[in-house]
């Protein structure tokens, strides 16, 4: 976060400046006004509205690189926080009637700040149309931050039982579902550590998502299981989509840090069929004696 804000210093720097301008006008121009002449009530809500502003300024910066997006938003919101700020500020200093400059500061800002931010908002729309579509085998029809996996960015489990409540009315909707593990990670950490061990879940997370078809959804159930809905599958397509995905990691080049030495991965994949009489967590329950038997066995196990 602190790296991207650093691209955009100059930004603020040039706001900090304008902002310490009108200060210094309305100041030098204007006579302070008696504290019985304050309302405190239109202090406190142009105030919090200029500080409202800044924030949301803040957190676009510290959550956007540069670009044409970014540089809307920015001024956009740059413009309505000076436009409020010297409306706060009005509270504070009486300007002679012949100087026009302060009520151009608000008339000419706010409708220009809204009208880049609405600019801003429409080109932010279809960046996350484009977004939506790369992180579609994430989400599927939910986008909560607070679901999503800070380690793999794959979504939690809390996802796969929404999606799964979400569509469990609909018969054939989720008709199978793929838990997997990779064997032996516990090993792997031991050995390699933490952050190596991290970096592999990262890494055969993208693997598994490169490998998925457009519908299905990727989910992180715990440090290296992952859960795979197959909307719309049949058993047997469920079972070429697992080896599938088995091929593609035992394939797949994992090289440790240091030495650069190939390490061999091999995921166990559990697969669960849906029932008449199943329910989500019957369905969930299934997939993991699916993954425990795989585990026991060659790596490929169904349970229907």
């Amino acid at each position: 976060m602190t790296s991207l804000l650093s691209l955009h210093i100059h930004k603020l720097l040039l706001l900090s400046l304008l902002a310490l301008i009108v200060l210094i006008l309305s100041a030098c121009l204007g006579n302070t006004k008696p504290i019985a002449d304050i309302d405190w009530l239109d202090v406190i809500g142009e105030g919090s509205t200029a500080l409202a502003l800044g924030v949301w300024l803040l957190m676009i910066l510290r959550s956007r690189p540069a670009g044409r997006v970014t540089n809307l938003l920015t001024m956009g919101l740059g413009f309505m926080f000076l436009a409020m700020w010297q409306d706060a500020l009005d509270e504070f200093f009486r300007l002679a009637a012949g100087q026009y400059w302060e009520s151009m500061i608000e008339s000419i800002l706010m409708p220009l700040g809204l009208g880049l931010l609405t600019y801003g908002v429409w080109h932010w729309h279809k960046e996350q149309l484009s977004i939506r579509m790369q992180l579609q085998k994430r989400e599927q029809c939910f986008r909560e931050h607070l679901w999503l996996d800070g380690l793999g960015q794959v979504s939690l489990a809390d996802q796969v039982r929404a999606s799964l409540r979400r569509d469990w009315q609909r018969p054939g909707q989720y008709q199978a579902l793929l838990m997997t593990e990779l064997r032996g990670f516990a090993d792997f950490e031991r050995r390699h550590g933490d952050r190596e061990a991290e970096r592999m879940l990262r890494e055969t997370g993208e693997l598994l998502l490169l490998n998925l078809r457009q519908q299905d959804m990727l989910c992180r159930f715990a440090r290296d299981r992952m859960v795979v809905l197959l909307p719309e599958t049949t058993p047997a397509t469920a079972f070429t989509i697992a080896s599938e995905l088995q091929q593609a990691v035992e394939h797949f080049s994992f090289r440790a840090a240091g030495d650069g030495a190939r390490i061999p991965l091999r995921l166990d994949v559990g697969i669960a069929v849906r029932q008449a009489a199943d329910s989500p967590d019957t369905l969930m329950e299934r997939g993991h004696e699916a993954l425990a038997r795989a585990s026991l066995g060659n790596g490929l196990s169904l349970v229907s």
